[in-house]
């Protein structure tokens, strides 16, 4: 009798120091960690909201870059970390959405290991062809394309890339035959594309945007099922060869499987406004990126939808990854 009167006397002012503990996060520095080295897309952009948090939260937020691996390493790192709101982690287009798929031993669960906060950034992807190419119009390119199947060269940024996947879908959707041509990484891709080796290449907006602004490379479509505001007159995969077409990178937040709701949803809203604001969303478009927010459920939805849509790729283009 008198121990069960000390536990209910001590279960009241247990709950007011649970309430405070919850309303005082974060009462730490709050880390992101990055799947990739400085620099890339998603490293830009989880940065600039890191440095927009810190100024709305009474703690820092660091970023920590954990680079190789296909980022495997670090989304294993995220995914085991304590699920107390404390680490996050940025999940992307190839870390949730395609590594499920071509990855033999992925060390995490895209879906069950996280909780998902929200999206940060769309990078849009478009079919770009050096000025000689013959064909004026996504149209005329495939018309070519199907007179000579496999004979095509078409540049990708390497293996089970957002450009390589979008081009094995753009197969998949349309019944073309490209030969599809690696390399390591965006720039070098680039590079032969300018220089004439290659006559196509699946691209980000971001990377191909000065290059089209200065008439070194044509734009033929967009792989976003809208057109994008930095090239409006280009039209889209979608509009013109393949209804449903959709293909983008993309970069997001998401924390460990338990951290608590509360916590979730309070990131999620904050990361929201942030993105809303005017400001900030003309700042990614200049940088070729389209600002994303979206909430926990929208965008795990989100992410369930891309690893259904990369596993049908992966499975009838056979793409696999060592590892």
């Amino acid at each position: 009798m008198i121990a069960s009167r000390r536990a209910l006397l001590a279960a009241p002012a247990l709950l007011p120091l649970t309430a405070r503990a919850q309303g005082a996060w974060p009462d730490r520095p709050v880390r992101i960690i990055v799947p990739f080295p400085p620099g890339q897309a998603a490293d830009t952009f989880t940065r600039l909201v890191a440095e927009q948090l810190s100024q709305r939260w009474p703690q820092r937020v660091v970023v920590e870059n954990r680079g190789g691996g296909a980022g495997a390493p670090a989304l294993e790192a995220g995914a085991r970390a304590a699920p107390d709101g404390y680490t996050l982690t940025a999940g992307t287009s190839g870390t949730l959405g395609v590594n499920p798929s071509v990855l033999q031993r992925l060390p995490y669960d895209a879906e069950r290991d996280f909780a998902a906060v929200s999206n940060i950034a769309m990078v849009p992807l478009l079919l770009v062809a050096h000025p000689s190419f013959p064909a004026r119009t996504v149209q005329e390119m495939a018309a070519m394309v199907r007179a000579k199947p496999g004979e095509v060269n078409i540049a990708s940024a390497g293996p089970a890339t957002s450009q390589h996947m979008a081009t094995e879908l753009l197969q998949l959707r349309t019944g073309l035959r490209f030969n599809i041509v690696h390399y390591r990484g965006s720039g070098p891709g680039m590079a032969d594309l300018l220089a004439g080796n290659v006559p196509l290449m699946m691209d980000s907006v971001a990377s191909a945007l000065p290059q089209i602004q200065g008439g070194r490379v044509r734009a033929l479509a967009v792989a976003q099922p809208r057109r994008v505001p930095q090239l409006p007159d280009v039209p889209t995969i979608a509009e013109t060869l393949a209804p449903g077409y959709e293909a983008a990178g993309w970069s997001g937040l998401v924390a460990p499987a338990a951290t608590p709701a509360e916590i979730v949803r309070r990131i999620s809203a904050d990361v929201g406004a942030i993105l809303r604001e005017t400001a900030m969303q003309e700042r990614f478009l200049s940088m070729g990126a389209i600002a994303d927010p979206g909430t926990p459920a929208e965008f795990a939805a989100f992410i369930r939808a891309e690893i259904v849509k990369w596993r049908e790729v992966a499975r009838a283009a056979n793409v696999r990854l060592d590892g």
